[in-house]
């Protein structure tokens, strides 16, 4: 008789790890699936060679501000992709917000079910954004003591 969890799955564990005897990391179930789903948020689409569409569109947003536009594309980016590569989750709902501590960080909450179930899970993605740092002194905009 086979578990009713068996089509979550078996697979490495992300980041990959080393066991106590000495042998890969291993995760299954309903860890397995939410490490994917990190596994395809860090992910920008052209970074595996033999699977170029694959990935979170997200990092395109890399360069940009960290106001509510950006976060609403982040959604819209996370569930799009979630949707497309984990056909495991179902139900996914995807909120983006500016980290108040930290101004170059963009805190993205998953919702998701795991199919067949009714079984609400959550996680948090911190997407860094690049931050242009303010440079003190002159008009010039370069930095201090730069000619």
């Amino acid at each position: 008789m086979s578990n009713e969890r068996d089509h979550l799955g078996k697979g490495l564990r992300f980041p990959v790890s080393v066991n106590l005897n000495g042998g890969v990391s291993s995760s299954q179930f309903e860890e397995n699936v939410r490490q994917s789903l990190f596994i395809i948020l860090g992910t920008a689409p052209g970074e595996r060679i033999n699977r170029p569409d694959f990935g979170c569109r997200i990092h395109d947003l890399m360069f940009a501000p960290n106001n509510d536009i950006t976060a609403a594309r982040a959604e819209v980016y996370c569930e799009e992709a979630i949707f497309k590569y984990e056909p495991r989750v179902e139900k996914v709902v995807c909120t983006a917000a500016p980290n108040v501590d930290q101004p170059n960080r963009l805190d993205i909450r998953i919702e998701y079910v795991i199919a067949g179930k009714n079984d609400k899970r959550n996680l948090v993605y911190p997407f860094y954004l690049h931050v242009e740092e303010e440079f003190g002194g002159g008009s010039t905009g370069k930095p201090n003591g730069a000619d």
